[in-house]
């Protein structure tokens, strides 16, 4: 049984990394992300992961997983960043607010996929315009969904968040264990 892991997010990759699991193989699909017109936040989340997962060829034998994190503030999604000017505003939208983040995982299994969507809370501080320029210049908000990660310099802007920290970074490793041993898989032990 090989494990196909169909997401080149590095992030995704240190997240199964965690549960002992290191895939066989890395195959990101390439779909068109773009939301449907009027397409709310949590359903467009959850489409995207399962059309990846669809996308994603493999054997009988295989488990492909994928996800997708959308940064929702209200019924606006907030997606990557095309430029840095976009990223300001994203920054912007969400400084001194609390905005949702969901992850949808998908895994796919002999014919079969099954799936996850997970939301989680977070507020970000107030950031003055040093702060703001300042993580600009790292780089860090490029294909960032929101224009920002959590786990890197934009963290010390997250003074609260209610629910799954990994699902914030990308990856929900409860839900995503659950759903690698429904379809086969040994996540906890040998083989």
């Amino acid at each position: 049984m090989r494990l196909i892991l169909g997401s080149g997010s590095p992030r995704r990759r240190e997240l199964l990394g965690v549960l002992g699991l290191t895939p066989d193989a890395i195959t990101p699909p390439d779909i068109d992300e773009d939301p449907h017109k009027g397409e709310l936040p949590r359903p467009y989340c959850a489409r995207i992961a399962r059309e990846k997962v669809a996308a994603v060829e493999a054997g009988p034998e295989d488990v492909v997983l994928c996800a997708d994190t959308t940064v929702a503030l209200g019924r606006r999604i907030l997606g990557k960043p095309a430029d840095i000017d976009e990223a300001r505003s994203f920054l912007d939208l969400l400084s001194g607010r609390r905005h949702r983040v969901y992850t949808g995982v998908a895994v796919k299994a002999g014919g079969q996929i099954r799936e996850r969507l997970v939301e989680a809370r977070v507020r970000m501080k107030p950031l003055s315009e040093a702060e703001r320029e300042g993580y600009l210049a790292t780089g860090d908000w490029q294909g960032k969904a929101g224009g920002y990660s959590i786990q890197g310099p934009a963290g010390a802007f997250i003074p609260w968040i209610s629910g799954s920290y990994t699902a914030i970074v990308g990856l929900p490793l409860a839900e995503t264990a659950q759903l690698l041993q429904a379809a086969g898989l040994n996540v906890w032990g040998p083989g």
